[in-house]
């Protein structure tokens, strides 16, 4: 039981982490590396509104969420829409984005050794709570409850809105989006920015219980982006699912046989995936 409730409590955070990185390769076909460093800054926003304005990471959110989608606009609106614009193939976009992003990774890394050239933790809601016997840290459970939150916001917005149907449309064809006249370049801008956006709030919740600095963002990554291969590319559901899976076999492999193997094990199930079931849980075969 205790490897089932921390495996899915694991799976929320890794869903945080993915969620944001699905919308942005999924709908605006930009494979950013710099994923990961944007999470670890809206930790760092976290740590310091907490410990220097006592500031609730829950209410954090609220101010991270508007900034993170801003500056993602700014960033795919002046940098990454050139990229698209130019390219004449998606495998072109993919590798220039790739570059672009790599690029910009070490760009945030140095802001935030600049602003914190070191680790940063707090403190918060880190008393034990029991369910099921089991003992866990009711600040992972916080986090974990926002991610289903977050989560379930996703998908009804992108099932049952005009705006998100606009979007799933987008992820599927964009040439046959410009057929029934959706704007593909400004949809493309809304998913990376809202995908950005929640990375950083994912980032904001994961800091009050793990300890941060500015180098760790590239683990973010390699995380996010097996989920999003594993769950399907631009398949919200998927990568919950496959956020959840991972956490479980992490949190087992490292019970019962060495947490020095938690990060083999995740590239073991990405590997098969890619093996067996290229385009993920709930990814579509090419016709």
């Amino acid at each position: 039981m205790d490897i089932i409730i921390s495996g899915l409590l694991l799976g929320g955070t890794y869903a945080l982490i993915a969620m944001g990185l699905n919308l942005q390769y999924g709908v605006a076909r930009i494979m950013n590396l710099a994923n990961g460093e944007l999470l670890v800054l809206g930790g760092l926003a976290s740590f310091w509104l907490f410990v220097f304005a006592q500031i609730s990471p829950l209410l954090t959110i609220f101010i991270v969420a508007p900034f993170a989608f801003v500056g993602n606009w700014l960033i795919y609106r002046f940098l990454l829409r050139p990229l698209v614009s130019r390219a004449k193939t998606q495998g072109q976009l993919e590798v220039d984005s790739i570059l672009a992003t790599f690029g910009m990774s070490f760009i945030f890394v140095g802001i935030m050794v600049m602003i914190r050239g070191e680790y940063f933790t707090y403190s918060f809601l880190a008393a034990p709570f029991e369910i099921l016997g089991s003992t866990v840290a009711q600040n992972r459970l916080a986090a974990f409850g926002m991610a289903v939150v977050i989560g379930l916001a996703l998908y009804l917005w992108l099932n049952h809105s005009r705006a998100g149907m606009a979007v799933r449309a987008v992820s599927v064809s964009p040439d046959t989006a410009k057929l029934v006249g959706i704007n593909v370049a400004r949809v493309s801008a809304l998913a990376f920015a809202l995908g950005g956006a929640v990375t950083a709030v994912g980032g904001t919740l994961i800091s009050t219980f793990i300890t941060l600095d500015a180098s760790v963002g590239v683990i973010f990554t390699m995380k996010a982006l097996i989920i999003v291969i594993m769950g399907g590319v631009g398949d919200i559901r998927g990568a919950i699912i496959a956020a959840v899976i991972l956490g479980l076999v992490e949190t087992a492999v490292a019970t019962l046989i060495d947490p020095g193997l938690t990060l083999a094990s995740a590239y073991l199930i990405f590997l098969l995936v890619l093996l067996f079931r290229p385009q993920g849980l709930f990814g579509k075969r090419p016709t």
